[in-house]
């Protein structure tokens, strides 16, 4: 280890050396002392200083009286429509709306739930509380939202009453110091005295008196546990929390109250339960302001900026989007349809309109009528969560263009093929999801442009179901949904299942109307102080709303396009909507409709290049309409709006952005047409995914013997030959196409099976083998594998040659095997005899190859004596499961789990189809034959 050696210091030039037998000077030491005594030094001048600067700021401190008399005085904040006209300004105490009363005549609850709320050691600290900033960050990660404050009560009331709104450390420094200073001059009674009858809760109410007055028409000192909870909970965000806009935040901050008042020691768990189910009972509001709910909307967003002290004590003036015509307008139009619907339980009506280039909302309609309690008219329901029903979906189909992880020609186009057909869908952990349409009808294949248009529920289930659920959510958090955050979400999320405010969801459209690219909404142009100063202003460095300067492309300009395309194509929606419905303006528009289950929310959500409007119509309550669907009930509101809104504006089409370029295809196939092909179209495909080519298309011309149903062949005589034309559908949906009149050709015309090499198709059982006997849960073993495999699935039937089999018991599975476990098979419930046990795989073309192998069922207890009733010997079969064959079209129609879109392989014609190896027949048995038919259940969410 080092150590310090001493040094032979340098000879004095003064006294030429150290007097001998002195020991030379140590310099460490000497540099030690040197700095100590400079620290000391510094730390009087630092601390000389802070006291200096305490002196001269507590020095201008005002006395008790003085602190009073600020404490009743301030500048209103003004809020501005768009056109400079006034809006609301923030209520003056002074004429009336503050009532100052001593604080034994507040109740004590309340003053024991705002300690606990705001600061839990008021009468222990000296005026600044760094345990209560520690204690305010831990809530605030733990809730992830503001649950205490950070300052203490002493703090916030020189905050309120003696320092500026701003937000900088030289303010926070000062109020330290006047917190301090103010904890050593008054009492700590007086303090909280002041601080309750200063405090903002809202509503234009100032102090605990009037607070209790507003709310609950009582005397601060009859309040009761609950009435104070709440009540407490409001001064941090009086707007936020508002019980007459937000009720359930308002209820969830009563309880975070109560919590606190438990962990405190003021109340016991069983107090607060009580309190917390105790009915709240709000005093009705009656205020003259003008477009309410957008006005408080905007105070809250001034909250969460500035805080509430500055809507009443920084005189700022603050300058809208709002624009004043379109606001008169919507409110007349909700107010009017509104009323004309009340005879179908229709009470409640919102819209927010907004410009898709720069998120300005122009206007925004929160219910009906503001002051009518019967409705909960002060509920905003532009920002309420609810369900979107269909409205959602163009979302759906939007996941399925973009999806990351798959190759490009995997990706859907508004011309792949989907399935209207009823289909009982894997859906998780979950059951089966089956979906039905609101019409209880199928229409079978039909493209994605067609499915989108007239809204069918069944293809948007399977669309979901293809993008995946996590691809979906993420998307519509890319679009400014916050609220779809389950961790229970399933299929019937396409359909409109989670909740979503108006608000965002009309963002969302807007970012669809503006080419892809997201601005969120933006209410608040420009703010100035009293003397007119900009303390920020949009479109430039100090934005009043951070985040909204600048747009963020979502998805791309092609797909954003591609839906608009569709939403805005009228004739595609005809078959459903008609050609003249609301949902048709006097220019180009992009809508969709959407009607929850049980007719609680309906909506319409739609836009122009200039303009997007939202409407919900419904009841704030949640209670369920009559009969009325999103286009009866929110289509008028939106169609009257738009039409006010572009009075003088010039009709504009949708701009088709680079990458995208129309095709000729098929009308309802969406490939390109064949010869046979009866309509056509020019529809809009991104050039990289353009339409399917004509080989593909369904429509088909077929040479068949005239006047019967035979394909013609070689042999037959050319005047006996006539050209058909069929819409061919896939194997897996022909059965369908038949039972509805769609008639097929011969399933020889329609595919062969694929001939693959010798060994290219690996389809056995290897275990249990052929003969065996087996009980309880079975391992079964094998191979299932061939070029173009798609899937393959476990069944068993009753008996040696079954009628029919059950539903798959294993799979269906997506991956192949060879040599390797195909699934399991439970017969533990299965009655004893013989049994057969089918593996079928098909290809991707659809072809169904088959084995199976011939089983015994012994489900007798192990202590029993079996008694065998077979001898392999004696029954050598003669049915063997190689090689592999086509699987004859069975009566069960093939369930599928996703829509058969037609792939590039074309289907061969002149292939003869095989046919099962025949199988010996089997000793008469009296084991019955059970027919098996799933029972799906049918959970409709919504309707249109």
């Amino acid at each position: 280890m080092y150590e310090l050696q001493p040094v032979q210091p340098k000879r004095s030039r003064a006294s030429g050396g150290d007097a001998p037998g002195h020991p030379p000077r140590n310099r460490f030491w000497q540099g030690f002392g040197g700095g100590v005594i400079a620290f000391v030094m510094l730390a009087v001048l630092v601390i000389g200083g802070l006291l200096i600067g305490y002196a001269m700021m507590a020095r201008d401190l005002p006395s008790p009286a003085e602190l009073r008399q600020r404490a009743s005085t301030f500048q209103s904040t003004r809020i501005y429509d768009r056109e400079g006209n006034l809006l609301n300004e923030t209520f003056d105490p002074n004429t009336g709306r503050r009532i100052e009363v001593p604080l034994d005549a507040i109740s004590p609850y309340l003053i024991q739930a705002t300690i606990a709320t705001e600061d839990a050691n008021f009468y222990e600290h000296p005026g600044v509380d760094p345990v209560a900033l520690l204690r305010a960050v831990y809530y605030a990660f733990q809730e992830g939202d503001v649950v205490s404050g950070g300052s203490t009560i002493t703090q916030q009331l020189v905050k309120r009453v003696l320092l500026s709104p701003e937000r900088t450390a030289t303010r926070k420094i000062k109020e330290a110091i006047l917190a301090a200073e103010i904890t050593r001059r008054y009492d700590k009674d007086e303090i909280l005295e002041l601080y309750l009858n200063e405090v903002f809760y809202g509503n234009l109410s100032y102090g605990i008196d009037a607070a209790a007055e507003t709310y609950f028409g009582k005397d601060a000192a009859d309040l009761t546990l609950a009435e104070a909870a709440l009540l407490a909970g409001l001064p941090q965000l009086p707007a936020f929390y508002d019980p007459y806009t937000n009720p359930d935040r308002a209820k969830n901050r009563q309880g975070v109250v109560l919590r606190l008042m438990v962990e405190a020691g003021f109340i016991t768990p069983a107090e607060a339960d009580a309190a917390w189910m105790e009915p709240l009972t709000y005093e009705p509001l009656q205020f003259n302001l003008v477009a309410p709910h957008f006005t408080l909307y905007v105070r809250q967003q001034l909250e969460r900026m500035f805080g509430p002290e500055a809507l009443y004590q920084a005189g700022y003036n603050v300058h809208t989007t709002l624009d004043p015509r379109l606001q008169a307008e919507a409110e007349r139009i909700v107010r009017e349809q509104v009323s004309l619907l009340a005879d179908r339980n229709v009470s409640n009506g919102a819209l927010v309109a907004m410009r898709p280039q720069n998120g300005e909302v122009v206007a925004l309609v929160g219910s009906a009528d503001f002051n009518d309690v019967e409705i909960d008219g002060q509920v905003n329901m532009a920002l309420a969560p609810r369900q979107p029903g269909s409205s959602t979906k163009p979302f759906v189909y939007l996941a399925t263009f973009d999806m990351p992880d798959r190759p490009q020609e995997e990706q859907w186009t508004p011309g792949t093929l989907v399935a209207d057909i009823t289909t009982a869908f894997p859906d998780g952990a979950n059951p089966p999801y089956v979906p039905r349409n609101y019409d209880g009808k199928e229409m079978g294949l039909m493209t994605v442009r067609a499915a989108l248009a007239t809204s069918r529920n069944i293809p948007a289930v399977a669309a979901l179901q293809e993008a995946t659920l996590p691809v979906f959510l993420e998307l519509m958090q890319r679009f400014g949904v916050t609220t779809l955050t389950r961790a229970d979400f399933g299929l019937s999320l396409s359909l409109g299942a989670g909740e979503i405010p108006l608000i965002e969801l009309t963002d969302a459209f807007a970012t669809l109307a503006n080419n892809g690219q997201r601005i969120p909404p933006v209410t608040i142009q420009k703010i100035t102080d009293a003397q007119g100063t900009v303390i920020c202003e949009q479109e430039t460095p100090r934005p009043c709303q951070p985040g909204v300067e600048s747009a963020q492309q979502v998805i791309s300009p092609v797909d954003a396009f591609l839906i608009t395309d569709i939403l805005s194509d009228n004739e595609a929606r005809t078959p459903v909507f008609g050609a003249s419905s609301v949902l048709r303006l006097d220019r180009p528009a992009a809508v969709k409709t959407g009607t929850t289950n049980d007719f609680r929310d309906n909506l319409t959500v739609g836009y122009t290049p200039q303009l997007v409007t939202g409407v919900w119509v419904g009841n704030a309550d949640n209670s369920p309409m009559i009969n009325i669907s999103g286009v009866a009930g929110a289509g008028p509101i939106w169609n009257q709006f738009m039409r006010a809104a572009h009075a003088n504006e010039p009709a504009l089409s949708f701009t088709p952005p680079p990458g995208v370029r129309q095709f000729e295809v098929c009308a309802d196939t969406g490939a390109e047409p064949s010869d046979a092909c009866p309509e056509k179209r020019m529809h809009w495909f991104a050039e990289d995914r353009p339409p399917l080519p004509k080989e593909q298309d369904l429509w088909r011309r077929i040479r068949m013997v005239a006047g019967t149903d035979q394909l013609a062949n070689e042999f037959t005589p050319p005047d006996q030959i006539e050209e058909r034309v069929f819409k061919v559908y896939p194997l897996e949906h022909r059965e369908w196409a038949i039972r509805n009149g769609i008639e097929q050709p011969p399933i020889e015309a329609v595919v062969a099976p694929p001939t693959p090499a010798p060994g290219e198709v690996q389809l056995f059982i290897s275990s249990p083998g052929e003969g065996a006997t087996v009980r309880g849960v079975v391992a079964v073993f094998g191979s299932a594998s061939m070029p173009g495999f798609s899937s393959y699935e476990l069944q068993y039937g009753v008996s040696h040659d079954p009628g029919a089999f059950s539903p798959p018991i294993s799979g269906p599975f997506g991956a192949p095997v060879v040599n390797g476990q195909l699934g399991m098979w439970d017969a533990t419930g299965l009655g004893n005899g013989p049994h057969t046990l089918r593996l079928l795989m098909r290809a991707s073309n659809g072809v169904q190859y088959e084995t199976r192998v011939r089983l015994f069922v012994d489900n007798t207890p192990p202590t029993e004596a079996a008694t065998p009733t077979w001898t392999p010997e004696a029954l050598t079969p003669t049915w063997t499961p190689e090689p592999p064959t086509a699987a004859p079209p069975i009566d069960t129609p093939w369930p599928t789990d996703t829509p058969m879109i037609p792939t590039d392989t074309p289907w061969p014609t002149d292939t003869p189809w095989p046919t099962d190896t025949p199988i010996p027949p089997e000793p008469p048995t009296e084991a019955p034959t059970p027919e098996f038919e799933p029972t799906p259940t049918w959970t409709p969410e919504v309707s249109e």
